[in-house]
């Protein structure tokens, strides 16, 4: 019976419904309803009488409700008592890209100073090859950046994958034709603006010479703002990762499929640079927060509904 079941069962308790107790946990219902029976096998006790759409709490249900209460104020105030004394506090500086870095890097910054509010968190935004120049300097302690990197000089934890899109004004024809998805060929001859990262800006162009093609490439850019900007006021079609499922009402992003090509995000540092000990504990959050992701337990997910990549995608 660990603290994470019994907040889980506080929180099924005094919703009484799977649905809405899940909802507030950001979770989904299966591994929340696993959880609860879980700790009912455990217990050897039935906590709840399952009704088609509520539950009713049992006595023994009421009981360990109010013993919970009581442990998890408990655990919050030892945790705070325990900072007081030893304290993690200080300042951890984070340098990442613009996109969809920001968003990934919220969620867990929320989670980490929930947990340690003493910590002072700096962000810095910049392309790919500034975020790692800021990184080998030394004035930031990790970086949060879409691969390739270096493995041989960072080590990284893979936290995120999105497809790349094509961003085009609502002007464009091809922004007429039905569906999300648009196969790469019919951006052939069309004006793009592409990343400015030179790994990027090779792999395109390798991308488009499987269709035996040359990119008609406009200009280059190096972040999701300026991508935006110039596909509302059509001087071009953007290729970019997918960065933000927000609607647009001036543009449109469509997947490239045929052949399609996604992003890898991961938060990286220096395998041999000094790390302190508030930095360790980040790293470890988020491993954490990853794994409970994969669980489908994770309270710090994303909002809204990713786009499904396939396995076999190719990475860019």
């Amino acid at each position: 019976m660990d603290l994470r079941s019994l907040k889980y069962f506080v929180v099924v308790a005094e919703e009484l419904n799977i649905t809405h107790a899940a909802e507030r946990l950001g979770m989904s219902q299966p591994p929340l309803s696993s959880q609860i029976k879980g700790l009912e096998k455990e217990l050897g006790v039935q906590l709840f009488v399952r009704g088609k759409r509520n539950l009713t709490i049992t006595d023994a249900g009421m009981h360990l409700y109010r013993r919970a209460v009581q442990m998890l104020e408990m655990s919050d105030q030892t945790m705070q008592e325990l900072q007081s004394l030893e304290g993690l506090s200080g300042d951890l500086n984070i340098s990442l890209v613009e996109g969809r870095a920001p968003y990934l890097l919220a969620r867990w910054i929320a989670g980490f100073r929930a947990e340690y509010p003493s910590v002072r968190i700096h962000l810095w935004n910049g392309s790919g090859d500034e975020v790692l120049a800021r990184l080998n300097h030394g004035l930031a302690e990790l970086a949060l950046m879409a691969a390739p990197y270096n493995a041989e000089q960072l080590e990284g934890i893979p936290v995120g994958r999105e497809p790349w899109v094509a961003m085009i004004s609502r002007k464009h024809p091809l922004a007429e034709e039905e569906g999300d998805t648009i196969p790469l060929r019919k951006l052939i001859g069309q004006p793009l603006f592409i990343p400015t990262r030179q790994s990027r800006m090779e792999a395109i162009r390798a991308w488009f010479r499987e269709l035996d093609e040359e990119p008609v490439i406009a200009g280059d850019l190096s972040n999701y703002i300026d991508a935006e900007a110039l596909a509302e006021q059509n001087a071009g079609i953007c290729i970019f990762p997918m960065t933000t499922y927000m609607e647009n009402s001036l543009m449109v992003k469509k997947i490239i499929t045929e052949s399609s090509r996604q992003v890898e995000y991961a938060l990286v540092w220096n395998r041999s640079g000094f790390q302190s000990d508030i930095a360790r504990e980040f790293i470890n959050f988020v491993r954490d927060c990853m794994e409970e992701e994969r669980m489908g337990t994770q309270p710090y997910r994303m909002p809204e509904k990713a786009h499904s990549i396939p396995e076999d995608t190719k990475f860019l």
